[in-house]
């Protein structure tokens, strides 16, 4: 028999990885999108803290449309404007400066990759073997991000990882007990998001700093959710005053379009050598002008104060809300976490995208928020009245 919904078609034809889709999304402007039945939602997830200009935002669509009518794809074989551009100016906003180098590739997974075999490279004539990373950290799905994910369930299945990697509590105790000579690297998440918009200890930052430093480690900064913008600041490392080795970005970078990198500071800049890495499509002229196009307009509209601004009236709003199921609120600026006092968190995103608002259970507990950065008044006046809905049903 011929699949004849879309949900038919789509089961019939997609590999089970995913949950069955929510909706077909069909159109989308600003913060809002709409799907098939023409119903309309306000997206208070963008994509997972990728669409960071909402959608269909005309500087975006103009720089896209531009290039694709010039040159799209060249291979690394050539330099394209736009890459070098935008390497140029992540130097500047990361403060890696001159001395930084930027590596692009497609996704926040092939970033965290890179930074695996990075800090592999950081072995001081073999004294270093050792990884560090966080429990209930999440650096993607491919076996060396896999490795660094903190999460034993996910790895499971797909054991024997690549070796060296331990898994630290994020605790300070932990932290000194655990970084000697022998470690190449400790890679983290400034705020564990998909563990449940988890933030770090006060002081954990700048103490991995030091002791990273005096070992001879690379502290390598997983950015993907949180950075270009989204916690107030460019990158979240920055709140904490520190420099890190290297950095992961992805997400928010492309505004919509598949980019990753990994950029360097100072002397790990040197690591890499000519055909240690590569990729095929990374840094080509499409999305290096797409996120172009990303950065300057968060630069323009001052969409990092924007962030930081929403984000202190979205925890207003909350508060304003008095519902008994929420415990707290976690995070920064528009990357946000609600927890709940019962694991209802899926039943609550259920409820808030019957009300024409989409957001993100994290875990059984938490209900995850991540606007677009151009939000506004109007658009938080509607998640007020969305969410307020929601939690009256339960």
């Amino acid at each position: 028999m011929t699949p004849s919904t879309w949900q038919d078609r789509y089961s019939a034809s997609m590999m089970g990885t995913f949950a069955p889709p929510l909706a077909q999304i069909v159109r989308g402007s600003g913060c809002y999108a709409w799907d098939d039945t023409g119903r309309e939602y306000l997206d208070f997830l963008a994509g997972i803290a990728v669409n960071s200009l909402g959608h269909a935002h005309p500087d975006l669509v103009d720089a896209v449309t531009r290039q694709m009518g010039t040159v799209a794809h060249v291979s690394n074989y050539f330099a394209s404007e736009p890459q070098i551009a935008l390497a140029e100016h992540l130097q500047r906003l990361t403060g890696a400066g001159s001395a930084g180098r930027v590596y692009f590739c497609n996704s926040g997974t092939e970033a965290n990759e890179a930074a695996f075999k990075l800090a592999r490279l950081n072995v001081a004539g073999g004294r270093r073997t050792r990884i560090l990373a966080l429990t209930d950290s999440f650096h993607g799905r491919t076996m060396g991000a896999l490795a660094l994910t903190g999460k034993a369930a996910m790895r499971a299945p797909f054991e024997p990882m690549p070796g060296g990697v331990e898994h630290i509590d994020a605790t300070l105790e932990a932290l000194e007990a655990s970084i000697d000579d022998t470690v190449c690297a400790l890679v983290l998440e400034p705020i564990k998001g998909e563990a449940g918009v988890i933030g770090l200890p006060d002081g954990f930052v700048t103490r991995a700093r030091e002791l990273c430093s005096r070992h001879g480690a690379l502290l390598i900064i997983d950015e993907i959710q949180t950075g270009i913008g989204r916690t107030g600041a460019w990158f979240a490392f920055q709140h904490e005053g520190v420099t890190p080795d290297a950095l992961t970005l992805a997400k928010g970078l492309g505004g919509g379009l598949p980019i990753g990198a990994l950029v360097t500071f100072g002397a790990a800049s040197a690591l890499f050598q000519l055909g240690q890495h590569g990729s095929t499509f990374g840094g080509n002229p499409l999305v290096t002008a797409a996120a172009n196009a990303v950065l300057a307009t968060i630069e323009r509209d001052d969409l990092v104060g924007n962030a930081a601004r929403r984000g202190e009236q979205l925890r207003e709003i909350i508060a304003r809300l008095h519902s008994p199921l929420i415990s707290e609120v976690r995070g920064q600026g528009l990357l946000l976490g609600i927890g709940l006092n019962r694991p209802v968190a899926r039943a609550l995103a259920a409820a808030a995208l019957e009300a024409g608002l989409i957001v993100n259970a994290a875990n059984d507990s938490t209900i995850r928020l991540a606007p677009p950065l151009i939000v506004g008044d109007a658009e938080l006046e509607q998640f007020e009245r969305r969410f307020g809905q929601a939690l009256a049903t339960l």
